[in-house]
C-alpha cells in the first residue's frame, strides 16, 4: 500500500494535492494557517501554492476582517474529487 501511495507522488505533487482534498473535505471555509498545519507545510509555502490555485480558478479567498477564508470553486471541487478518486484507487 505504501508503495502505491509513493507512485501517487510521481504523478502529483503531494502537498498541493493534499491541500485541495483537505479543502474539499472541510465542513466550512478554511484558513491558510489551519490548512498549512493539516498538510504539514509552512504557511508561506501554502499561501504561494494557493495563489497559483487562485489564478487557475481552483480556490477563492473571502476576506473576513483581517483573515482570508478559503473555499473551492466548482472547478476546484471537481479537481479535488478526481485527485481523491485516484488516491483511493492506488
Amino acid at each position: 500500500m505504501v508503495q502505491n501511495k509513493e507512485i501517487f507522488n510521481v504523478f502529483f505533487r503531494e502537498k498541493p494535492a493534499l491541500m485541495l482534498v483537505g479543502l474539499k473535505n472541510a465542513k466550512s471555509g478554511v484558513y491558510a494557517s489551519s490548512l498549512a498545519k493539516s498538510v504539514d507545510c509552512t504557511y508561506s509555502h501554502v499561501v504561494k501554492i494557493l495563489q497559483h490555485m487562485q489564478k487557475a480558478g481552483l480556490v477563492n479567498f473571502e476576506k473576513q476582517g483581517r483573515l482570508k477564508l478559503l473555499t473551492l470553486t466548482k472547478s476546484g471541487s471537481d479537481v479535488a474529487d478526481n485527485i481523491d478518486k485516484i488516491w483511493n484507487l492506488l
